[in-house]
């Protein structure tokens, strides 16, 4: 065991049995913020009951962000998350709860569900003062999407102050290279319409390292390295209105564009040697620089009414996505420069998507019956030309890469769902019913697939609460995943010139039926999760002997069985020093096909975090951030252990208004991921990728205006998230 890892265990440790004790305030009220505790002083440690920044709603975290001092020093909601209990942010801002579950992101209960790059650009450009609370959901209910296997709803702070308010955020990002991000927030709260206009400026440049090492059929060394340099520049604004009608009706537009470009320089070499290392046997390197652009438009409407228990509401959507993507593949001979092959490619895809659904809901006594319908249209065109430098030195179109390919998808689905309490105990009931109707359609390769299937999807939750300290709750659900775009595209996606993977259409949808259990006692909460997914889609990889070729190829395994247990519990051990740990354990079982073996293997994994906060005079806070990954992977892979350690510095200005930030993000620079075949009679292979996540980090944040009044966001659909 690692030194890291024994002070994390340590900190776990002190944070969890202090020799002390602590007299705990019972809370009055509902609301997230608890009374000060008393303290009672015990030799040099004091440890006091942290205030209740976090309950259960149904078996859900409801985490407060704003005013929680765990959250001071982190720069926007990406920070928040990723020290938010259950919820992980991996070194590409990617976000996953209960293990790799990507979930969908609400805004104040509706969806905002984007592609990857343009929703971390969202939840940059707001800060923790901007929120209200966070609620991670592992395990939604029949009244969202089946697509939801998890949901993190984002509740922003909201009052009816009327005037103008405005918000600045403006981080830069320093290692070789830099970065800067800049958001602004303006809204104007009248008697009738609420305004709001965000526009935000992202412009910088990022690195990226892969290297493998692989021992090659003919028992000869190969090693890969690749470098690839990405200078990104991002624009967004959105615009909108929401109209309040009456008492009763309330109507909403909202207009949003978003445009991307970057220039990516990937440079590589394969050099290969005998057995020994000792002999030479060829040195190559390649180019590949890639122009790439994306332009989004989103037209959202949304339509509220309410009379005394009943509620309607209807929201539609239209998003219109554009990619344009140019690259070249140049391969030569390090040595002598004698290019050995050189081909272009040229990418044009065009998503178009159409959803509305109705909700409505009426509460009879103390029992609530709810009702939905959706109805959701999307196309994408995606055409890709190779052309292939000949003998002649002269480009000829490729057919063995090129292709056309065409998908289009509708999805019907309706709910009912029933809700009622008695006294302390509430139980919830639902039953979704979707139908899919798909076409792909890859028109050089000739293959057309059509598939129109329906299907039932219940669930059932229950929750108890015994008094203010302690609640239970238990939970089921049946779910189903269909695959995105990139994962049905029969494109070759080159990393290096032996190395790319390839989409298959032939991919069906996967089902997961999972129980979840949670207990919270005070702030410490506990929750366990066990569930069975059939159909699961994943990519293996295949290995060419003769040309040395690897390609990942997507298919669909049986079925994997897992269960991952989480715990949470702050304590203050003084009145100027928290500590926040948390502990996840996961089990995974795969059934796995392979070749002309199958390969079952169980994978127990665990994951450990400390979030140390200190309160300092003069306005300073201090955070000092520690997480540890067991080593891990699956039936083809060991994946082996990481860990990251981050610093950061706030300090207040102004009356609150300004707040200044300093930070060190991975100070050891140790969170590469490295990889290792299990197999060696198969293929022997392992191999790294690394981020330029280890950098400094200077924030600024300035709040100016006369309200404090936050205006509704865009609401988006949960088709827009299959872009990606």
């Amino acid at each position: 065991m690692t030194t890291k890892l024994w002070l994390l265990l340590l900190l776990l440790f002190i944070s969890f049995f202090g020799n002390a004790q602590s007299v705990v305030k019972e809370k009055t009220s509902d609301s997230l913020i608890a009374p000060k505790a008393t303290t009672t002083n015990i030799s040099e440690v004091v440890i006091q009951a942290v205030p209740r920044n976090l309950k259960l709603n149904d078996g859900n975290i409801v985490m407060a962000v704003s005013g929680n001092k765990d959250f001071k020093t982190s720069t926007h909601l990406l920070e928040v998350l990723r020290r938010t209990p259950g919820v992980t942010v991996d070194q590409e801002d990617g976000i996953f709860i209960g293990g790799r579950i990507a979930p969908a992101i609400f805004i104040d209960g509706k969806p905002i569900v984007m592609s990857s790059q343009e929703l971390q650009a969202y939840l940059r450009s707001l800060s923790p003062e901007m929120v209200e609370s966070i609620e991670v959901n592992t395990n939604p209910s029949s009244k969202y999407d089946a697509e939801f296997k998890g949901i993190i709803d984002i509740k922003l702070k909201k009052n009816t102050n009327l005037g103008w308010k405005g918000n600045y955020n403006g981080n830069l990002y320093i290692n070789k290279f830099s970065s800067r991000e800049n958001s602004l927030n303006l809204t104007n709260n009248t008697e009738k319409v609420a305004y709001i206009l965000q526009a935000g400026y992202n412009d910088g440049i990022s690195t990226y390292r892969y290297n493998a090492l692989q021992r090659l059929a003919n028992t000869n060394v190969m090693r890969t390295a690749t470098y690839q340099k990405d200078h990104g520049k991002f624009f967004n604004i959105q615009a909108g209105a929401d109209v309040r009608l009456n008492d009763k009706h309330r109507v909403s537009l909202n207009l949003r564009g978003n445009f991307r470009e970057n220039d990516r320089l990937r440079s590589g070499s394969l050099y290969t040697t005998d057995k020994n290392e000792n002999q030479l046997i060829f040195n190559t390197e390649s180019e590949n620089p890639i122009d790439y652009s994306q332009n989004n438009y989103g037209i959202t409407t949304d339509y509220s009414f309410q009379n005394k228990n009943f509620k309607l509401s209807f929201l539609g959507n239209y998003l219109s996505v554009k990619n344009k993507q140019q690259d070249d593949f140049i391969n030569k001979n390090k040595s002598s420069s004698e290019i050995l092959s050189y081909w272009k490619s040229d990418l044009f895809n065009k998503i178009d998507i159409y959803t509305g659904q109705v909700d409505a809901s009426q509460k009879i006594g103390s029992a609530t019956i709810e009702a939905g319908f959706k109805y959701s249209q999307s196309v994408t065109n995606n055409n890709i030309r190779y052309d292939t430098l000949s003998v002649n030195n002269q480009f000829v179109f490729d057919a063995t890469r090129s292709n056309l390919f065409i998908y289009k998808e509708k999805i019907m689905a309706g709910y009912l769902a029933y809700r009622q309490r008695f006294e302390k105990l509430q139980i919830n009931a639902g039953i979704r019913a979707e139908n899919t109707q798909s076409i792909s359609n890859a028109a050089v390769v000739g293959s057309v697939i059509s598939r129109n299937y329906l299907e039932w999807l219940p669930s059932f939750s229950a929750s108890y609460s015994f008094n203010k300290s302690n609640e239970l709750s238990f939970s089921y659900s049946r779910k189903i995943t269909r695959p995105v775009f990139s994962q049905l595209n029969p494109f070759r996606f080159y990393f290096s010139p032996l190395n790319y993977w390839i989409g298959n259409p032939y991919l069906l949808p996967s089902f997961t039926t999972q129980i979840k259990t949670a207990y919270r006692y005070k702030n410490w909460v506990t929750s366990f999760t066990i569930g069975k997914e059939k159909d699961v889609m994943t990519r293996y990889p295949l290995y060419n002997p003769e040309t040395n070729v690897l390609e990942y190829l997507g298919t669909n395994l049986p079925y994997r069985n897992f269960a991952s247990f989480e715990t949470s519990f702050p304590v203050k051990l003084t009145k100027w020093w928290n500590i926040t740990s948390q502990f996840a354990g996961y089990y995974n079982y795969e059934f796995r096909p392979y070749l002309n073996d199958v390969f079952a293997l169980k994978i127990y994994n665990y994951e450990i975090r400390v979030n140390q906060v200190f309160t300092l005079p003069k306005r300073y806070t201090i955070n000092v951030f520690a997480n540890y990954e067991s080593k891990t992977g699956n039936s083809l892979y060991i994946i082996k252990p990481r860990y990251t350690v981050d610093l950061s510095v706030q300090k207040s200005w102004l009356d609150n208004k300004l707040s200044t930030k300093l930070g060190y993000s991975n100070i050891f620079d140790s969170y590469d991921q490295r990889l290792e075949f299990r197999h060696k009679q198969i293929m022997d292979n392992r191999f790294t990728h690394w981020w330029d996540s280890s950098r400094l980090l200077i924030s600024l944040s300035y709040h100016f205006g006369s309200s404090k009044y936050q205006a509704k966001e865009i609401q988006k659909t949960e088709e827009e998230n299959r872009t990606r």
